[in-house]
């Protein structure tokens, strides 16, 4: 608890910590999950570190990006609700109202690169959100094509496939696993994971070990230039295809 306090207290302004509240949660395909409060203390302590420095890492991120001002992207003032589920190791997390539930036993958090991956993922969530639920209407319609043609099939979907995080049980792209809330609403979190990927990619090495995302089909390069106009102030050092 002391441990909490003091590592909420000296980052205050980027995030506080507590514990979530018990809830029986409707997990869409995951079926219902039981979720209990759990501070990141005793053997779950890790946890609390691995968001600290996730943290810190994306703060520094953004700071480098110098967005014009005032920024189109909230990366600060986040409250973090601490849970565990009984059971199962779904959700990792989840977001709303600039809030991260996180699960200590979520099966993407068993590491630093996971958790800082998945935060990202759910900050994105909540910009989205506050940007009207910007990702239906910018992206609705090519993503609906994309699983028109495509369904579940990962040889079809790896194409578009920003990100490669799979669902264990069906074995597709979790950008396009269905039942799973509002499909376009992963596959453009799971964008905003790839533009962080390949910003910082290109800034530790000067250049990407794979293809570009926006150089793929059609749909990619209209979605990857959507997000980084609405959320990235037009910031994007991957060269042009």
């Amino acid at each position: 608890m002391i441990v909490v306090a003091l590592i909420a207290t000296a980052h205050a302004d980027t995030f506080t910590v507590d514990a979530g509240k018990e809830e029986m949660m409707d997990g869409g395909y995951r079926g219902t999950i039981h979720l209990v409060p759990q501070l990141p203390t005793g053997r779950y302590k890790k946890h609390l570190t691995w968001v600290t420095h996730a943290m810190d890492d994306i703060d520094a991120f953004f700071t480098g990006l110098k967005l014009p001002d005032p920024a189109p992207y909230r990366w600060r003032e986040l409250a973090f609700h601490f849970v565990r589920s009984v059971g199962k190791h779904t959700p990792s997390a989840y977001a709303t109202s600039w809030t991260i539930t996180y699960n200590v036993e979520g099966s993407l958090l068993t590491s630093a690169a996971g958790v800082e991956e998945t935060i990202f993922h759910e900050l994105f969530h909540c910009n989205d959100e506050a940007h009207d639920g910007w990702s239906q209407k910018a992206l609705g319609g090519d993503y609906a094509a994309i699983v028109k043609k495509c369904g579940t099939a990962v040889r079809c979907l790896a194409p578009y496939a920003p990100n490669d995080t799979k669902v264990r049980a069906s074995g597709t792209y979790y950008a396009f696993q269905p039942n799973n809330g509002d499909g376009v609403h992963e596959y453009a979190a799971e964008l905003a994971v790839r533009y962080w990927k390949e910003q910082r990619e290109i800034a530790a090495t000067g250049k990407l070990a794979h293809p570009a995302f926006k150089c793929g089909p059609a749909e990619n390069a209209r979605a990857w230039k959507a997000l980084v106009e609405e959320f990235f102030g037009g910031r994007d050092a991957v060269p042009a295809c």
